[in-house]
């Protein structure tokens, strides 16, 4: 067992699911199940397991919390304000896929109340930093 003299942050990851109608895509959230943030809209995300890649566990988390799957992600990039959670040091990997919301029935699971299709437009008010990473994950697709 290792001992270390710093504390150490944990890792997730977030996704910014997307359709495909452009210029103006609907993006994928989730109505959260349990604090922090209970009942606020966030990005389906979650904790890095062990033993998985930052895309595997992007694919499982987006998979347990909305029942999708088989989606293309590409890394959006890294966010880490020291307080962006209120449970610790949290250094998030956010990924952005886009779909065709026809193809595959987004239905809340694990960690979500429920799941909708938002506007970019008009979004609600979200949990941690999740509308700054639609708004980094937007301008890359630009």
């Amino acid at each position: 067992m290792y001992c270390y003299d710093y504390p150490r942050p944990s890792v997730t990851v977030d996704i910014v699911l997307l359709t495909d109608v452009f210029p103006h895509p609907k993006v994928l959230l989730i109505r959260r199940k349990t604090p922090p943030f209970k009942h606020l809209w966030a990005l389906p995300g979650g904790f890095l397991e062990m033993d998985e890649t930052l895309e595997e566990s992007a694919l499982r988390e987006l998979n347990e919390e909305t029942n999708i799957s088989d989606v293309e992600l590409t890394q959006v990039g890294t966010f880490g304000h020291p307080d962006r959670d209120p449970r610790g040091r949290v250094i998030t990997i956010a990924y952005v896929g886009i779909i065709n919301s026809e193809q595959q029935k987004a239905v809340a699971g694990s960690d979500a109340v429920e799941v909708a299709w938002f506007s970019t437009l008009e979004l609600p008010q979200l949990a941690f930093d999740h509308s700054e990473i639609i708004e980094k994950a937007l301008e890359g697709l630009k």
